[in-house]
């Protein structure tokens, strides 16, 4: 049975979270003198000598209503990074606590955990990509706080079976985070919707990817009031700047685009995936729930290396788990995807001389 109480830090458990001007006051005001800020304003034109609104409640108002789901279940991160990061901080004790990743997956969850201190169990994905849930159940211990669930996953692209991971919600007493970054390109259902049913579900989001705002950095957490209150005790109290606050308010006004740009991509994702299983020397393009595609090549390595010649740059993933002889490849505009192709034909006709 989940407790929260029962995982959370001692000495998170027992902080007292920092106060500042903006959370000592509510209500209008026209005089300013709490914060220390620069009363003379600043060289830009928009008041941003201010410290920002440390809960972000305008902006939780306008994603509450993209996405559904009430505020209070909305807390905002520095990147998703940052989400990852504060869930160690709260529920993870140093040096006596673990988790459990499922490789190949985000690199994050194990740096961040190796900061921490936390030691890291690896469940490696079965061979078509999907959980290996007698393995995760082998590792679980009383020490366990964390199992991270990429899906869709990265580097493979595909939606991890539903199914199964509500198997692992429903039979584990610690935090559930799925990572959610590309769900806007899957047919699949966020799990968003299911947070009143399991308690121990932390759901992660992301504008870096379908809302085209990486340089933003600006990540989502669902889960719990609980849950998130202990966040919000340990995160900085200005964590999301005024000017990330007012960008991504925009955005969020601009729904249709985004639609517009997600249905794009996915058409271009297929087409690409087709152009390139013609090329002899692909032995398999992955399926993909993402705005990437996984492909497996031969001598993947000198391809990479290859293509950086052309000023072309992919991610090698040949040396990742299960991803031998395989790069990922981010879906462009459709010139660079042409680009990309006439390179790759560049090269075959080069292998082809030899």
């Amino acid at each position: 049975m989940f407790d929260l109480q029962k995982i959370i830090r001692k000495n998170i458990k027992s902080l007292v979270a920092y106060s500042s001007a903006r959370d000592e006051f509510s209500g209008e005001a026209n005089v300013f003198l709490d914060a220390n800020e620069n009363s003379l304003g600043s060289p830009l034109p928009k008041w941003y000598n201010r410290y920002p609104d440390p809960h972000q409640r305008a902006l939780k108002q306008q994603i509450s209503r993209v996405k559904g789901i009430a505020s209070e279940h909305i807390f905002l991160g520095n990147g998703s990074d940052e989400c990852i990061d504060l869930l160690y901080r709260c529920f993870c004790e140093p040096g006596k606590d673990n988790v459990i990743i499922c490789p190949p997956t985000y690199g994050m969850y194990e740096v961040s955990a190796n900061i921490n201190d936390v030691a890291v169990r690896k469940a490696p994905l079965l061979p078509d990509f999907q959980l290996n849930l007698a393995h995760i159940e082998t590792l679980i211990d009383a020490h366990t706080k964390i199992i991270w669930i990429c899906s869709p996953n990265n580097p493979t692209g595909n939606s991890l079976n539903r199914n199964d991971i509500e198997m692992v919600l429903n039979n584990f007493d610690g935090i559930v985070a799925i990572d959610e970054a590309y769900i806007n390109f899957a047919q699949q259902k966020s799990f968003i919707q299911e947070l009143a049913d399991y308690p121990n579900l932390v759901v992660l989001q992301t504008f870096s990817k379908a809302w085209g705002l990486a340089a933003l950095r600006l990540g989502m957490a669902f889960a719990s009031i609980e849950i998130l209150e202990t966040l919000n005790k340990v995160k900085p109290p200005y964590n999301i700047n005024q000017a990330t606050q007012d960008l991504a308010m925009q955005a969020l006004e601009e729904v249709g685009q985004v639609n517009d740009m997600i249905k794009e991509i996915v058409h271009m994702r297929n087409a690409l995936a087709g152009v390139l299983m013609q090329i002899p020397t692909v032995s398999k393009v992955y399926d993909s729930d993402a705005n990437f595609l996984l492909v497996k090549i031969k001598d993947a390595r000198q391809v990479y290396e290859f293509l950086l010649t052309k000023g072309i740059v992919l991610r090698d993933r040949s040396n990742v788990q299960l991803c031998e002889d395989c790069i990922r490849i981010t879906i462009g505009t459709e010139q660079e995807n042409t680009v990309l192709v006439d390179a790759l034909a560049e090269w075959l006709d080069i292998q082809i001389a030899k």
